[in-house]
């Protein structure tokens, strides 16, 4: 009976490491998933020579998942031109994005997204540079935080403010 009230106890006072370890990979994984999906959505801009979406699957922010379009973002006018939507990523529980995933907001009409150019640039509506984040929270682990930076020269990283706040100013 002592060892297994031993084994309880230490298992008790490990869970809430293993937890916020489980919660740091999820924030990981998702992390990686919006940059593979920013990268795809550059390439295809560059291979098709023409603008490439990547924006929040509803107007409520980021948290309901991002989806990739290309074609007539720009040239709704055409009635023979159709949107092509490549792939989109459902809502990400528990996993959120801080302020709503506020960031990535074109100045001009106000709407949301990552807009790439035919030279693979993110770029609003008007031609300005986007450089932007998004920072990553968890509901179970409130401490815990993510921010994917896209830099000038269109480079992503995933910074960890807990181990490197330098780096991610």
């Amino acid at each position: 009976m002592v060892v297994i009230l031993i084994v309880a106890m230490i298992a008790m006072s490990t869970m809430p490491i293993l937890q916020n370890q489980i919660a740091a990979r999820e924030i990981d994984s998702v992390a990686r998933r919006f940059i593979v999906h920013a990268h795809f959505a550059r390439q295809q801009a560059l291979y098709l020579g023409e603008q490439v979406l990547l924006a929040p699957a509803t107007q409520s922010g980021w948290d309901d998942g991002w989806l990739i379009q290309s074609g007539c973002i720009a040239k709704r006018v055409q009635s023979s031109c159709t949107p092509q939507h490549w792939f989109s990523q459902g809502a990400i529980d528990p996993i959120y994005f801080k302020g709503g995933g506020k960031q990535f907001v074109d100045p001009h009409s106000q709407k949301r997204g990552i807009l790439f150019n035919a030279a693979g640039a993110a770029k609003t509506g008007q031609g300005g540079f986007v450089a932007n984040r998004l920072i990553l929270g968890h509901y179970r682990a409130p401490s815990l935080e993510r921010q994917l930076i896209l830099g000038s020269g269109g480079r992503w990283r995933i910074c960890d403010p807990a181990r490197d706040a330098r780096r991610c100013q």
